[in-house]
């Protein structure tokens, strides 16, 4: 199973290699403003932007003897720029920037990436469930409230909530990572004490971000704790809709079940298990996100203009986050893309109670008769109750009562115990999501 939804390109976002490669093309799109404002020579810009490289054993070679991630970075590109006969320019790496210049603005085009794909797999969940909602639109099903049965609904209405609050989802996390989509280079307090605010911007355009209005060291992590609870979220709802496949698989219910293929086996001790492995690893994993967003909430309050107790936790946070998220939504699309579904078995589940499900209409049809709705609800629920407690028919037992009979005829009491007239306005529900 784990083969089947790795994502290796998810991965690679938060390999130290990239991290530095993003490091890098920061430190490039600086020194080419930089030389075009003349602060620093053409040649250095050039020789930076083409010239420069590193290596990622060097790097952490050179970190643990000075203890500071960026200046080991520095220390290492400049020595290949040296190696390469360029010592006059590697001296204009960096220039007017501090570490966090490069750290949180790099960081920002790691989260660019991964929001394109998160969203690719948001966009293709949506397409499954919408195809899977307008396949069983009017397959009824039971609804229940509290695991109890209480009305009629459909299986495709099922779908479509999930469809609607995953495109709720798409919505808040397009505006998350739109947020998230800012670097910034004002320097160790935000002053831009070394450089301009007009350096900044075009920095930035050349990178394809937006500079953050107002800074201190480190962009605000607000941004980050909205990003990270926003991932959270839409692994909330992924859980909410594992929990109810888990549910629909229950040897009692049978109503839905994942895909079970031919080799697959589900108990090491008993050959009928099929367990809903995929739903539980969903629920599971959706918890770590969770956590994860709290974490970042934690991250928000720093003191005075920075310090680093953001910095360790961003290293676990975001990888985590977002490929637990991508690999989510892969898990989550396939589980409804191959998804066996049994409306037999929800019709036989649905009528399973004698149409006990049907005491509210019940109670309804008999007050627009004229019996009061007090005189008619404990009339009803006399009738439900013993049904329930002595296992009898509820239709049948109502037909017999002559209180009923004589405010409800033959014609019109089969159609209180008709399901077809409270789906009457499915199709105006998926007009409202669709709009088709």
């Amino acid at each position: 199973m784990i083969d089947r939804y790795t994502r290796p390109a998810m991965g690679q976002i938060w390999t130290e290699e990239n991290k530095y490669r993003c490091w890098l093309q920061v430190e490039a799109a600086a020194s080419t403003v930089l030389a075009e404002d003349g602060v620093i020579p053409k040649a250095a810009a050039e020789a930076i932007a083409t010239k420069a490289s590193f290596s990622a054993a060097r790097i952490q070679e050179i970190e643990a003897e000075v203890r500071h991630d960026v200046i080991a970075f520095t220390t290492a590109v400049a020595e290949s720029l040296k190696s390469q006969g360029l010592d006059a320019e590697s001296r204009w790496l960096h220039y007017g920037l501090t570490s966090n210049d490069i750290v949180d603005t790099a960081q920002a085009l790691q989260v660019k990436e991964s929001s394109a794909l998160i969203r690719a797999g948001l966009t293709g969940l949506l397409a499954v469930l919408k195809r899977r909602a307008l396949e069983f639109k009017h397959t009824p099903t039971i609804g229940r409230t509290h695991g109890i049965h209480a009305e009629p609904t459909t299986f495709g209405l099922k779908l479509l909530n999930w469809y609607a609050e995953m495109e709720r989802n798409l919505a808040r996390f397009d505006a998350a990572a739109e947020d998230m989509r800012v670097g910034k280079l004002s320097g160790a307090v935000g002053t831009f004490g070394h450089l301009k605010p007009e350096h900044e911007e075009r920095i930035c355009a050349r990178l394809g971000l937006k500079p953050a209005p107002v800074a201190t060291q480190v962009i605000q992590r607000d941004r980050h704790a909205a990003y990270i609870s926003t991932l959270a979220l839409i692994g909330s709802t992924l859980d909410k809709i594992a929990v109810e496949m888990r549910h629909l698989q229950r040897t009692e219910v049978r109503e839905a079940q994942e895909y079970f293929s031919e080799k697959q086996k589900g108990s090491s001790a008993m050959p009928h298990k099929k367990n809903p492995i995929t739903s539980e690893q969903i629920s599971g994993l959706a918890r770590v996100i969770r956590g994860n967003a709290q974490a970042a909430f934690e991250n928000v309050a720093l003191w005075h203009e920075r310090d680093i107790s953001h910095s360790s936790v961003e290293r676990v946070i975001f990888p985590d986050s977002t490929i637990l998220v991508d690999y989510l939504l892969a898990m989550t699309t396939d589980l409804i893309d191959r998804l066996l579904v049994y409306p037999e078995r929800m019709k036989k589940n649905l009528e399973s109670t004698g149409g006990l499900i049907f005491s509210g209409q019940l109670l309804l049809d008999l007050a627009e008769a004229g019996m009061l709705r007090e005189d008619a609800y404990r009339l009803v629920q006399a009738h439900a109750m013993r049904a329930w407690k002595e296992d009898l028919n509820f239709h049948d037992e109502v037909a017999r009562d002559a209180k009923i009979t004589a405010l409800l005829s033959e014609e019109k009491l089969a159609r209180t115990f008709d399901y077809t007239r409270q789906l009457g306005n499915v199709n105006v529900i998926f007009k409202r999501v669709l709009g088709e």
